[in-house]
């Protein structure tokens, strides 16, 4: 196995952009090949015939909106679990020196200027 063909690993199922662009290529000439053409279309063209409208789209929210199953049990026990969780932290420990911290300082323009340190 060479170094190029380590690194050139596909990933399953997923094609690269050039691969694909490749092979739409290759399709296009083996087109071309057996005698199709290409027929340009100039832009703002439609498949419509003149003085017809198109169907309209499929409107949305025409249905009236659905009932809500309360589950009043499965939201009394998210809670129960949200207080429990409140009570089992530990209250953040003083101690007697202070501590300091990093801080960014920035321009007006939201750039980064340089680091402080701040006691808390």
């Amino acid at each position: 196995m060479t170094d190029k063909d380590k690194h050139s690993k596909p990933k399953l199922g997923v094609k690269s952009k050039a691969t694909i662009r490749r092979e739409l290529e290759q399709a296009t000439q083996k087109f071309l090949q057996v005698g199709g053409e290409v027929d340009n279309v100039p832009r703002g063209a439609t498949a419509w015939e003149p003085g017809t409208r198109p169907p309209p789209s499929r409107p949305l929210f025409t249905e009236p909106p659905s009932e809500r199953t309360p589950v009043p049990e499965v939201v009394a026990t998210i809670e129960a679990r949200r207080e429990s969780l409140k009570t089992a932290r530990k209250p953040a420990g003083k101690s007697g020196r202070k501590r300091s911290r990093k801080q960014l300082i920035y321009d007006d323009f939201g750039e980064p200027l340089r680091h402080v340190w701040v006691d808390d």
